[in-house]
């Protein structure tokens, strides 16, 4: 019974178990009693856990309800216990504290029912109808009856209240029945249904009976309280039989929808008695098993592609390719390991959080037992004080009890005295009277012997006895015989006087000797009467210190259990401790290698790239590849930045080798997605420059490659991690990035100090430019005018009507655009100078330069165009074809002018208006031209008539061979053209004279015979990745603009 109860009431936020509880009531009906559960039970630290109280109240609910009936008895002497428990919880905010305090009182109400008030119902609540009368009474004048109602309804609110505590906390939880927590608070609750269906039956007895005795307004308010009661009993069985806990455990009766009708008599037949069912057997809780099987699942490979011609030239636009998939692997990868990561490290902050929550809380009850050690010492030390004033007072006590004993001496001899003195009295009193009597003899012997002795002489003198001398003989004799009486009576009387005389001094002294008597008697009653007080007062005392050494010996006890379990608590807490620290250092030591192991994880697919693009240098498919110097440049500038933060990343790493997020993420998304870059770029630069230094830029690039792995194989090494340094890397791709800078076009090749010069230069070039351009449109005008008429004047006036508007908006769109760049220098420049501004940003300068270059050598070629068309020396789609090339030209110099504006500026606004205004200028110059050509060309008329079938047909033929012959051609134009667009963005970088020495400049074309101007390189290399677009690396997205 006691490994029961231990096993059955502990800290686990558990079920009671049945078995356990079975062999603890068994217990009760073996020794009928429960003396032994609750001789372990008041040894329980209940105040230190709500949860061994709930577990606690739960038992000793099944032990009242199943136990031996002797159980109630028992349990009655432990109410104060039972109370105390639920005070202290009731006033602590405590989840389980609060359910605790309820459900020590539902047992006190129910110990106090069955115990006191009603002893006639058992425990179970199980009576039959006839004992239910009998407890009634039939007299319903009889308070009894009545009050059993109210004392059952007491009984029934208490239930309800439990029911309602403990399913208000499941719905805040918003747990499951299944969870052991859950069952933990549901499983009393089988109790309560059991005493709730007993007394809800028995309720609606005594209301019917009630009811047929008593006017229904006098009982109005006891049907309130039933109808409430019925309602939270049927929301409360209706919520546990939906839960799958109770099913397997009891089978739940249904209430019906409404409450019974007390006012109708009939309406008793119709009650049916919830009956509550219990299976034998309840099936033990089994461990639950993982339903999902957690498990990692290797990477897939990906699959080789075969096509060449996207390994060559990257995949097209919108299509992903190997690389991209393995970055993107390798992200999911790096996220998922950092999201493992983090979880282990939420787990273990969330264990040493528990563990140190613990240790406060084993710290806080320690502290708490250190208080009531030192209360139990002060307790100790004053009880001490009152043990060592008993002891004063019993040391006086016996002074004085030996006072008492002296006196009781003094008495006795007193009395001994006092008693020899009375006999000796006594004894003078007798003797007194023997001779009184003596006396008395005497005086008649001596008053016989006068009158015998008168007689003999009177008979002699009468007689005169002749015999004279016998008569002489006689009288002497008589005489002497009265002398002899004589004597012996005066002897007598001496005596009697010297008896008188002492029997007065012993008279004397015997009245001496009673005040002596009645004085030591008064104080032998005084002492009596104090040695009887000083008899009560001792008593008391020694019952006193006797209850004080039994308090002093059971706090000493206490005291010694408390320090003992104290002390082993500490034990076994030192040794949790440390468990748990060895458990924690092997857990961070698990974590760092496995932290290491997903740095190496990383290192090798960060190897695997590079070797993959250092393989490429020496691939056949990769020659035909092709790049500019001014994509190397930005990619070996974001190449170096990433080693710059992967060597910050590993310096961090080293100092206290925690903390592999700083490592991996340059690792995985800045220095396996920039290195090789680099690499490629630079091998592909030196396929169409081969003229210059492919040797030596592959060779550094082959470098760079080998210095990478070399670097990454140190990473690798968790010995060689700490002198591993990139500057090899850094030092091999600085020599890329200065062969990319020679490598840069020469017509690009302008000193930064001189590129402020070169936009105020070619922005008034433009605009004078343009002037000119006016002017030579008004001169062919006024021509036009003197030597056309009709409508060819009409013609030639529109056109260049059309090209003045396009000019003058033109002209204030370059000075938007100049003031604009006068705005964005003086607001960005800071303290520096115009010249350092467009120095610090060359790559925007440049742009700059090209797209005003654009405008100018568009104008011009708007004007040759128009004169030749006016002169009919030219055609009409050259006008056409300017007016494109200059509203693409005004969209290029727009986009260049407003990169670095401010937004909402008037300059920015008005330039993109003015931009707007120039394309729609563009679009009525191009319809003018259309209709101007169909104006002056006449129409071809087609004659058919006089044709016959056969000729018609012929005509057919020979026109659709026509058709196909000349769309033919145009299919051959087209692809020359784009051959011809391709060999321009290829040379447009180089263009220069050939008679430059190298290094120098390109010339500025003169005024009015404006070239036009090289256009960016674009390199046939596959576009940016998705990690890469958030690099500011110069290179922007193009846009196309339909005018």
């Amino acid at each position: 019974q006691a490994i029961s109860i231990s096993k059955a009431i502990n800290t686990q936020e558990a079920p009671v178990k049945e078995k356990h509880a079975r062999r603890i009531i068994l217990g009760t009906h073996h020794e009928k009693g429960a003396f032994t559960f609750w001789s372990y039970a008041i040894g329980l630290p209940l105040p230190s856990s709500s949860i061994l109280s709930w577990k606690f109240c739960h038992v000793l609910h099944k032990v009242l309800r199943d136990g031996h009936r002797n159980v109630l008895q028992d349990c009655q002497r432990y109410r104060s216990n039972i109370r105390e428990t639920g005070d202290l919880w009731g006033h602590l905010h405590d989840r389980y504290g609060q359910l605790v305090n309820i459900y020590t009182k539902l047992l006190l109400t129910k110990i106090s029912f069955h115990l006191k008030k009603h002893p006639e119902f058992p425990p179970g609540l199980e009576v039959t109808d006839e004992v239910l009368e009998k407890a009634a009474g039939t007299d319903v004048n009889n308070i009894v009856f009545f009050q059993l109602t109210v004392e059952m309804f007491d009984y029934m609110d208490c239930e309800l209240r439990l029911t309602e505590s403990v399913l208000r906390q499941l719905n805040t939880a918003m747990a499951v029945s299944q969870m052991s927590s859950v069952q933990c608070r549901l499983a009393p609750l089988i109790q309560v249904i059991q005493d709730c269906s007993h007394l809800y039956h028995y309720t609606v007895k005594l209301m019917f009976k009630l009811h047929s005795c008593l006017p229904a307004d006098t009982l109005q308010g006891h049907r309130d309280r039933f109808h409430e009661q019925f309602r939270s009993l049927k929301n409360f069985f209706k919520r546990a039989s939906d839960m799958l806990y109770f099913k397997r455990l009891i089978q739940i009766p249904r209430l019906p929808e409404s409450p019974p009708n007390f006012l109708r008599a009939s309406a008793l037949a119709e009650h049916v008695k919830p009956v509550v069912v219990i299976p034998e057997e309840a099936p033990e809780d089994e461990e639950p098993e993982n339903l999902i099987e957690i498990s990692t699942a290797p990477p897939v490979e990906q699959q080789n592609v075969s096509d060449v011609f996207e390994q060559t030239f990257g995949p097209p636009n919108g299509v992903r390719d190997d690389r991209d998939l393995q970055i993107e692997n390798l992200k999911k990868e790096v996220d998922m390991l950092r999201a493992e990561l983090e979880k282990m490290k939420l787990e273990a902050q969330r264990y040493i959080t528990q563990l140190k929550a613990q240790i406060n809380s084993l710290e806080a009850e320690l502290e708490e037992q250190r208080k009531q050690k030192q209360k139990a010492l002060v307790d100790n030390e004053q009880l001490r004080d009152e043990v060592e004033r008993l002891q004063r007072a019993q040391l006086e006590n016996s002074r004085t009890q030996g006072l008492y004993v002296d006196a009781e001496k003094k008495a006795s001899a007193t009395e001994l005295r006092y008693s020899k003195l009375k006999e000796k009295h006594s004894e003078l009193i007798n003797t007194h009277a023997e001779l009184l009597r003596k006396n008395a003899d005497t005086a008649k012997q001596l008053t016989v012997t006068q009158q015998s002795q008168e007689e003999v002489i009177h008979c002699a003198s009468a007689l005169k006895f002749p015999e004279g001398s016998k008569f002489s003989g006689v009288t002497n004799d008589s005489g002497t015989t009265l002398e002899d009486q004589t004597l012996q009576m005066e002897q007598l009387k001496r005596e009697l006087e010297a008896k008188k005389d002492e029997l007065t001094q012993i008279q004397s002294s015997l009245s001496h000797s009673k005040q002596a008597g009645s004085e030591l008697h008064s104080q032998v009653e005084a002492l009596h009467a104090e040695k009887d007080s000083l008899r009560k007062s001792v008593s008391e005392k020694e019952c006193e210190l006797l209850s004080i050494k039994g308090l002093i010996q059971e706090k000493e006890l206490l005291l010694n259990q408390e320090a003992e379990k104290n002390a082993k608590e500490i034990r076994e807490l030192q040794g949790k401790l440390m468990e748990k620290k060895n458990q924690e250092q092997s857990l961070q030591q698990k974590l760092l290698d496995d932290q290491f192991g997903m740095l190496q994880g990383t290192v090798k697919e960060a190897e695997y790239i590079i070797q993959d693009a250092v393989a490429k240098l020496d691939d056949p498919l990769h020659i035909r590849c092709t790049s500019s110097p001014d994509y190397l440049i930005s990619r070996a500038q974001a190449a170096l930045e990433s080693v710059n933060s992967l060597e910050n990343g590993h310096a961090q790493y080293v100092t206290n080798m925690t903390g592999y997020s700083i490592l991996v993420s340059p690792l995985s998304t800045e220095v396996a997605a920039t290195a090789p870059g680099p690499l490629l770029l630079g091998a592909a630069l030196t396929h169409p420059a081969s003229q210059r230094k492919p040797p030596e830029l592959t060779d550094t690039c082959r470098d760079c490659g080998q210095q990478s792995l070399e670097y990454l194989n140190e990473l690798k090494d968790k010995q060689l991690l700490q002198q591993a340094n990139p500057k090899d890397v850094r030092r091999a791709l600085q020599g890329i990035l200065q062969l990319g800078q020679e490598l840069r076009p020469k017509s690009l090749d302008i000193k930064q100090e001189e590129l402020g010069d070169m936009v105020d230069k070619e922005m008034a070039s433009t605009s004078a430019a343009i002037e000119d351009a006016v002017r030579r449109i008004e001169e062919m005008m006024n021509q036009a005018r003197n030597k056309s008429s009709g409508v060819k004047l009409e013609v030639n006036e529109r056109i260049l009507n059309s090209c003045t508007d396009l000019m003058k908006a033109i002209r204030l769109l370059v000075m938007t655009s100049t003031h604009l760049q006068k705005e964005i220098v003086e607001s960005g420049r800071g303290a520096a100078t115009t010249q350092e501004f467009y120095a610090k940003n060359s790559r925007w300068t440049e742009g700059l330069i090209s797209a005003s270059k654009a405008v100018g050598w568009g104008a011009t070629q708007l004007v040759e165009s128009a004169d030749r068309v006016v002169l009919h020396t030219g055609k009409y789609e050259e006008l056409i074809v300017c007016s494109h090339e200059i509203a693409a030209s005004t969209a290029q110099l727009v986009a260049a002018s407003k990169v670095k504006g401010e937004k909402n500026t008037p300059h920015r606004s008005a330039s993109q208006l003015i931009s707007r205004v120039d394309s729609h200028s563009s679009a009525p110059t191009v319809e003018r031209l259309l209709l101007g050509r169909e104006s002056v060309t006449p129409p071809d008329t087609m004659d058919f008539s006089g044709m016959s079938l056969i000729k018609l047909k012929k005509e057919e033929m020979e026109t659709q061979v026509k058709v196909l012959e000349l769309e033919k051609k145009l299919e051959n134009e087209r692809i020359r053209l784009g051959e011809l667009r391709k060999k321009h963005y290829a040379l447009a970088g180089v263009c220069e004279d050939p008679d430059e020495g190298e290094g120098k400049p390109a010339v500025t074309p003169k005024r009015g015979v404006l070239k036009k101007p090289p256009l960016a390189q674009k390199p046939a290399f596959p576009l940016k990745q998705d990690c890469e677009l958030e690099q500011q690396d110069g290179i922007f997205q193009a846009h196309i603009i339909n005018f």
